[in-house]
């Protein structure tokens, strides 16, 4: 089975958008339809920002029926082991011009000292801030 969750700064990141953009919610399923099929995604709305063997961090730009364009963008884990997404992240690029990669780290950082998992490479390309 696969599950959905969302960060807590994702939900209210989200119902703010919401209440902007009325269609937002039927725009999010319509992805999940797509990222359920293709996990990372396919062509130029998906960008891979990390990948390891059991988590990716995917950014893509999410059609908006209301803005008819594709301006939202959002930031989503692809959890391969637990077949589970996690929703990060979403901005309207009018109002934000790049996502918050001290977020994207601290939600790695905390997965990884969660399971265990050696991350020196991480530390080495700068996805996880290295503590004392």
């Amino acid at each position: 089975m696969i599950h959905f969750n969302q960060l807590p700064k994702f939900q209210k990141e989200y119902k703010r958008l919401l209440k902007k953009f009325p269609s937002l919610h039927s725009d999010l399923v319509d992805l999940e339809d797509i990222i359920v099929s293709l996990p990372t995604g396919s062509g130029k709305n998906f960008t891979i920002l990390h990948s390891s063997e059991n988590l990716k961090i995917v950014k893509t730009r999410m059609m908006c029926k209301t803005l008819r364009d594709r301006s939202i963008r959002l930031i989503y884990a692809h959890h391969a082991n637990l077949i589970t997404f996690v929703y990060i992240e979403m901005y309207y690029k009018g109002d934000k011009a790049n996502e918050d990669r001290e977020r994207i780290r601290e939600y790695i950082e905390e997965r990884v000292k969660n399971k265990g998992i050696n991350y020196d490479r991480w530390i080495r390309d700068g996805f996880v801030k290295q503590t004392p």
